[in-house]
């Protein structure tokens, strides 16, 4: 009897081709299979770290992320985001979740928000300060990240 669970994910996006892009890049692997309205990745090498809070100003998904196994495999994953246009913004010794970690915040092309994290240390507070915004991007305005990718449309490739 096999009892191995897969953790299933399905997000809406604005754009196939611009996703599957951004997406071969945050999980360095090409679809397992696309048809002409979706693209699928069976992944074998993300193990799941599922996360819950009160903190967030709306219920529901605050956001995704790929926790790595040291600052090297995050600088090349940030690394391989800035070589195909996509910006996103870095954050050093951040005091989140109850971790030290250094981030690299995304969006994909639809502005999902994705954390790329590589965490150091344990400590004792949810984030910095008690009013701290740990886990939450910060958003402009518009209710748009503060950062935002630059489409392969635009000059990357």
């Amino acid at each position: 009897m096999n009892n191995k669970k897969r953790l299933h994910m399905h997000i809406t996006v604005d754009n196939l081709e611009e996703s599957i892009h951004f997406y071969n890049i945050q999980f360095d692997a090409k679809p397992t299979k696309v048809k002409e309205d979706y693209a699928q990745w069976l992944l074998e090498d993300i193990s799941v770290n599922f996360a819950i809070s009160t903190k967030g100003e709306e219920k529901g998904l605050n956001h995704l992320g790929i926790q790595y196994e040291s600052d090297e495999a995050l600088s090349n994953a940030q690394k391989s985001f800035e070589d195909a246009g996509i910006k996103g913004k870095e954050e050093v010794g951040a005091i989140c979740c109850y971790k030290e970690s250094n981030k690299y915040w995304i969006n994909d092309p639809s502005g999902l928000i994705w954390e790329n994290y590589h965490s150091m240390n344990d400590v004792e507070l949810y984030g910095g300060n008690e009013h701290s915004q740990c886990c939450t991007p910060t958003f402009n305005d518009d209710k748009k990240p503060a950062f935002s990718i630059a489409k392969p449309s635009e000059g990357c490739c």
